[in-house]
């Protein structure tokens, strides 16, 4: 079989791969590669800027083609790559001579041993990998989340008046107002994409086991802890890691894979509610022609794109769980069970976004059924007893919880009629009394719409 969408052994590739083809440039085989290709040429770009003795005749106007090769780096670069890599076995080791092979061809084989100078592959690795998460959150992941929050804010703000009965243990309690419960969602959210915002993306760059061993033995003169800061940290827009083994430690990437575990189950969350409000009616499904929600029911339009999302977070967040478990971890200096696992490092994102993409889908069919909203808070005038005898605790009345306990859990019909029996009946001022008769079920809301006025654009 060739491979193609359809005998693609993951979804990511084969299914869903016209959701998940623009992460290709960051994470894909080629992606690693170009990565590699351009960290090992801003190094030696770098070298040449000390300068080092050696690379005096090296001009500042060829440094534009040398950037060209990762720039215009193409599928036929990268099969030149798996070329070399079938001789060597080595995938950076196949890196550095694709570009010495370049820079022959460019004029430039006289500095061709400072490619990778010093370097072990690691360093190589443990810049290129985090460049491409941190490129791909900034450019790809953190502008979907931010649509999809936009998406929740426009819905909190349309629906902030709109009452709704709320259920705590499945049960039903005091009302709240449909859009005070998307701002939940909006305002969870605003912490943790807050907190994505300021990940670090660590880097290791030191030398075989850390601490720049043959730098020191060829220059001992250069300062190449501060070389090195600079080139990560100012060159790759890093963060540099000063104490490591050969290999990154991981705890900066342990801690993105969190942050996104966070904001992954709070759209869990909410796909559920959303699903759960569907089932219960509060929502009707914008219907497209041609759609067919059951093989045998005619009838039935389901809840497939909230279940989608919810499903494509969960297999995300088990991913993200394993690496940040796992990856700081490593036996003595390094073994390589990182290596094999990173390559993985774009899965996740992948299936957040057919999530975060099934989850707009699903938020933009949702039809408001204010007549279930209405009927459901009428059937249940119970829920204003927390009201009524937090007033009557304010007046000093004798027991107002038993009293509407008694009410309310001995009265197999509680109605507008009953609870307006019940005030009569009470020892209070008329004008108390009339207090509690202003208490309905769709009045009975509290700060709701105030608090959804309290969220940003």
């Amino acid at each position: 079989m060739q491979l193609n969408a359809l005998t693609a052994i993951s979804p990511v590739d084969g299914r869903y791969r016209s959701r998940t083809a623009h992460l290709a440039p960051y994470f894909s085989e080629w992606g690693l590669m170009r990565y590699r290709v351009r960290v090992e040429i801003e190094y030696f770009l770098q070298l040449t800027e000390i300068p080092l003795p050696q690379l005096n005749g090296f001009k500042p106007d060829q440094a534009a083609p040398l950037r060209r090769i990762y720039e215009d780096f193409s599928e036929a670069d990268a099969e030149r790559i798996k070329e070399f890599e079938s001789t060597t076995n080595h995938d950076v080791k196949a890196v550095e001579y694709f570009i010495k092979e370049k820079m022959e061809l460019l004029g430039l084989s006289d500095f061709a041993e400072f490619i990778h100078f010093g370097l072990t592959s690691q360093d190589v690795n443990n810049t290129a990998i985090p460049l491409s998460i941190k490129e791909a959150t900034e450019e790809i992941l953190l502008p979907g989340l931010k649509g999809l929050r936009k998406t929740m804010l426009s819905q909190a703000r349309q629906w902030k008046d709109i009452p709704l009965l709320a259920r705590t243990h499945g049960q039903p309690a005091s009302p709240v107002t449909l859009g005070k419960e998307w701002a939940v969602y909006v305002n969870r959210m605003d912490v943790q994409l807050a907190e994505l915002e300021r990940c670090q993306y660590a880097a290791k760059f030191g030398g075989a086991t850390g601490q720049f061993n043959a730098h020191y033995a060829a220059y001992p003169e250069r300062d190449w802890m501060a070389f090195s800061n600079e080139f990560v940290e100012e060159r790759l827009g890093l963060k540099r890691s000063q104490i490591t083994t050969q290999i990154e430690h991981y705890d900066h990437l342990a801690a993105w894979c969190d942050c996104l575990r966070r904001i992954n189950a709070i759209l869990i969350d909410l796909s559920r509610d959303a699903w759960t409000y569907i089932s219960m009616d509060y929502f009707k499904q914008r219907i497209k022609a041609g759609e067919v929600g059951s093989s045998a029911m005619p009838h039935k339009v389901n809840p497939i794109d909230f279940e989608n999302a919810e499903g494509n977070f969960g297999v995300a967040n088990a991913l993200l769980h394993h690496f940040a478990e796992k990856l700081p971890i490593s036996r003595l200096q390094r073994d390589l069970t990182d290596s094999t696992v990173l390559r993985n490092i774009g899965v996740p994102m992948a299936h957040d976004l057919i999530a975060l993409g099934s989850l707009q889908k699903g938020l933009g069919k949702l039809l408001l059924n204010e007549s279930k909203l209405k009927a459901d808070l009428e059937a249940n005038w119970a829920i204003v007893a927390e009201g009524i005898q937090t007033i009557l605790r304010r007046e000093g009345f004798p027991k107002p919880y038993e009293a509407l306990k008694d009410l309310t859990r001995q009265n197999s019909v509680i109605n507008a009629e009953s609870i307006a029996l019940f005030i009569e009946g009470l020892d209070v001022k008329d004008s108390v009394k009339m207090e509690l008769k202003m208490l309905t079920p769709w009045s009975y809301t509290g700060s709701a719409a105030a608090l959804v006025d309290t969220l940003k654009d």
